[in-house]
């Protein structure tokens, strides 16, 4: 296939992807249960920290965390009290426990206190890429004292990481393409400034179709794979994520 074929059955499977069904399957479910832009971002980017493993686990876990919350997740963040956060010390997810979440909760108040919120400290960096927002993020997210096995729960790209859960995060925040799937309620940003959240299965498609030769799924991979999709299409290239995970996952390509 060459790149004109390749881009049009693409594109096909973008528009067969990326419909209201896909929600459905998917955690992307989960900030879409809210209507208050806090409650959206924080309900994402929780939930997109614990995407890994088992989809249906992510969705149920990431339920069981919004009832955790009271399913206000903005007023919990803003207001809980210490008996709140004690409640929290049941959670798990994998690797992700409630030592994790305790703190998730009381640095996104610090967020939100004295940054702005989630938006503003992706908008504000000073990085000239969003890979570099994503390694500026984390060092906000960790300034106040934290535990320091929760450090491995969010990626940092100048580490080489393809930060897979933070692009996908970006991607529902900042993409708005009318089908009712990602949220694209952050304005400030841009979807030609997004990257794609690369995993096993968006990473194997993309190599057999030629997209990705680097074999493992890292930063210099995500780079890789980035140019050539702006190739395709430089002002929405994470659109093709729909692509590449759908034929991954749906169709086992």
């Amino acid at each position: 296939m060459n790149l004109t074929e390749l881009q049009s059955f693409l594109d096909e499977k973008v528009i067969e992807f990326n419909q209201p069904k896909f929600v459905g399957s998917d955690p992307i479910q989960i900030p879409h249960q809210f209507q208050q832009k806090e409650d959206i971002e924080i309900a994402g980017f929780l939930t997109a920290t614990i995407a890994w493993g088992n989809r249906t686990m992510i969705i149920n876990n990431s339920n069981k965390m919004m009832v955790l919350l009271g399913n206000s997740p903005y007023d919990f963040v803003m207001n809980h009290t210490e008996d709140d956060l004690e409640k929290l010390k049941m959670f798990v997810h994998r690797t992700f426990n409630g030592t994790d979440l305790i703190f998730f909760i009381k640095s996104l108040q610090n967020i939100y206190q004295n940054y702005g919120g989630l938006e503003a400290v992706f908008a504000n960096a000073k990085a000239e890429n969003l890979q570099d927002s994503i390694s500026e993020f984390k060092e906000v997210f960790f300034s106040i004292p934290h535990p320091e096995r929760t450090r491995k729960h969010v990626s940092d790209p100048k580490k080489g990481s393809a930060a897979k859960r933070i692009n996908m995060f970006l991607r529902w925040m900042v993409r708005n393409d009318n089908t009712g799937v990602d949220l694209g309620i952050w304005k400030s940003l841009s979807p030609s400034q997004l990257s794609c959240p690369l995993d096993v299965h968006s990473g194997n498609v993309a190599r057999k179709l030629g997209l990705l030769k680097r074999k493992q799924n890292d930063a210099k991979a995500l780079l890789e794979l980035d140019t050539t999709l702006r190739k395709l299409d430089p002002n929405d290239p994470v659109k093709y994520d729909f692509a590449l995970f759908g034929l991954g996952v749906f169709e086992k390509f």
